[in-house]
């Protein structure tokens, strides 16, 4: 049962990358426009003071000018810093573009890097996903990392994930550790599907 739930996401997340590679560079751009602005609406509507944010890859919606933005907000961005072990550290942002390549080739932040709890002081978690279905169930990339740090967390803040529109389907296969997140931000809207968890 599980391998057939692993084929049919390994087979979705290929679809999903091929088609995000298919974006021009213009079409990126706004999008990664568009959600930045629905990020400040979102960080306004929720007064979040403190948020964990990703820095985009080339075909991930674009992130990176909401981050610096926040920063220069004052706003406290944490950004996650990959582990061997599965687990996220955390490295605080700052308004600068200095990125390291991480581990799987990932962009990372330069700043210092605070151990996994550092992520439960956020008031709002923005996180990256190939898809997220009606109920708030995610598709990652298949690595874990999100899927484990919310899972671990006592008190979960809102988690929204950032994709295009098209990736906001009707279901996906789903494993017994996947998570569910409180909503998502595409470039067109901002949507709450599932009470976050506290």
């Amino acid at each position: 049962m599980s391998n057939d739930v692993e084929q049919a996401k390994r087979a979705l997340r290929a679809e999903l990358r091929e088609r995000r590679q298919l974006l021009s560079d213009a079409q990126r751009e706004a999008a990664a426009v568009a959600i930045g602005e629905r990020l400040d609406e979102l960080i306004d509507s929720l007064g979040a003071r403190s948020v964990s944010c990703f820095l985009s890859t080339t075909t991930e919606p674009g992130t990176r000018e909401f981050v610096t933005r926040a920063v220069r907000r004052g706003i406290r961005v944490l950004l996650p810093v990959t582990r061997a072990d599965g687990l996220l550290d955390w490295a605080v942002a700052n308004d600068t573009d200095d990125v390291a390549e991480g581990l799987h080739g990932l962009p990372e932040p330069t700043g210092e890097v605070l151990g996994p709890i550092a992520v439960n002081d956020v008031d709002l978690m923005i996180i990256p996903a190939a898809a997220v279905d009606r109920t708030g169930m995610r598709l990652g990339w298949g690595r874990g990392y999100f899927d484990k740090t919310i899972g671990s967390m006592e008190k979960c803040p809102p988690v929204y994930a950032v994709i295009y529109d098209s990736e906001v389907l009707e279901s996906l296969p789903r494993e017994v550790h996947d998570q569910a997140v409180t909503g998502i931000v595409t470039p067109t809207r901002t949507l709450t599907l599932s009470p976050a968890r506290h």
